[in-house]
């Protein structure tokens, strides 16, 4: 499932509404594919309820949390959910599908099956609507608007649920008009000469992109902070084996700190890291960063043999996609 470009924005904004206060809570998962044999459930306060597996290839545990919203991860990706007093959570989902198989029974999950559903709702407006011209766009993203708050107005829910969610729905309408229009600006970029960049090499010396005409370039725009990054790297990696010795170069460039240059030296090192490995200048405000608009990581972009931009915004190592036209382009 490729992940929409304002996930986690529901996650920010509402971990800061958790209650105070301890409730038992009682949690178990069935997750079929399962990516790890952990599950981890995270919230605000630093809070962190590991729940190995057992026996019965079950997630289980009973826990102290207050009332508000977490995140659980099982390594690879994650989702929010909604904790109650005395609440009995039962989840059940397909790794492999993830969003769209996540459904929560019991007692006290009302919440929780409405950000799962909400998620999924959130990832199929990008599919549909960011393909649309810009008025079109607009009233699309407004009725989600309007048919958001209303699902969330008809629901069972916590007041302190209602509150948070008509917040994050706010958030999203800004944030999606204002990522639709850096997508139209980056669109623009196709058939024209990319932005160079001269950046460290981990290797030794800097790398300019120009220094790599006559190949097409599929660029990484990382961070060794960055989860969903490091998600990306076995994926990555695959498909570099899987096109070694073709026309084309793996570049990687993070955008860490100054300050965490030789952690991510180690992180090479340690990760046997592949590709072109450059660092650059000045983190988010690296001139070629800010000149392709980028507004989150990871981003993809492939560039062809001439140096002109072939997708500003390329299909994830993770998505089939990426496979199929890389596979059109060099063989």
């Amino acid at each position: 499932m490729k992940k929409l470009l304002v996930a986690g924005l529901v996650i920010f904004n509402v971990l800061n509404v958790i209650g105070q206060g301890k409730n038992s809570i009682k949690f178990s998962a069935k997750i079929a594919n399962r990516n790890s044999d952990t599950l981890v459930i995270k919230g605000k306060n630093n809070f962190r309820q590991v729940i190995p597996i057992d026996k019965k290839e079950v997630f289980a545990a009973t826990f102290d949390a207050p009332q508000g919203f977490y995140v659980f991860s099982d390594g690879t990706e994650s989702s929010n959910l909604y904790l109650k007093p005395n609440s009995e959570v039962n989840l059940t989902m397909n790794a492999k599908e993830f969003d769209e198989t996540i459904v929560y029974k019991g007692k006290g999950v009302n919440e929780s099956n409405f950000l799962a559903q909400q998620a999924l709702k959130d990832e199929n407006f990008q599919k549909d609507a960011f393909a649309k011209e810009s008025a079109e766009f607009t009233a699309l993203l407004d009725g989600k608007l309007k048919a958001d708050t209303e699902s969330l107005e008809k629901g069972d829910f916590a007041p302190e649920f209602k509150t948070a969610l008509k917040s994050s729905f706010e958030s999203f309408h800004q944030y999606a008009a204002e990522e639709y229009e850096r997508a139209v600006k980056a669109n623009k970029m196709v058939g024209k000469a990319s932005p160079d960049f001269d950046y460290e090499n981990y290797k030794g010396g800097k790398t300019k992109l120009s220094d790599l005409k006559g190949k097409y370039v599929y660029i990484d725009l990382w961070a060794t902070w960055c989860a969903p990054c490091r998600a990306e790297i076995p994926y990555l990696q695959k498909i570099e084996e899987k096109y070694h010795g073709k026309n084309i170069e793996f570049v990687s460039i993070s955008i860490d700190k100054l300050k965490d240059n030789e952690k991510w030296k180690k992180f090479v090192t340690d990760k046997q890291l592949g590709g072109t490995q450059l660092f650059a200048d000045k983190d988010w405000e690296s001139e070629f960063v800010v000149n392709y608009g980028v507004t989150g990581i990871p981003r993809f972009i492939l560039i062809d043999p001439k140096g002109n931009v072939v997708k500003s915004d390329a299909p994830r190592p993770s998505d089939p996609e990426l496979d199929k036209q890389l596979n059109s382009l060099l063989n």
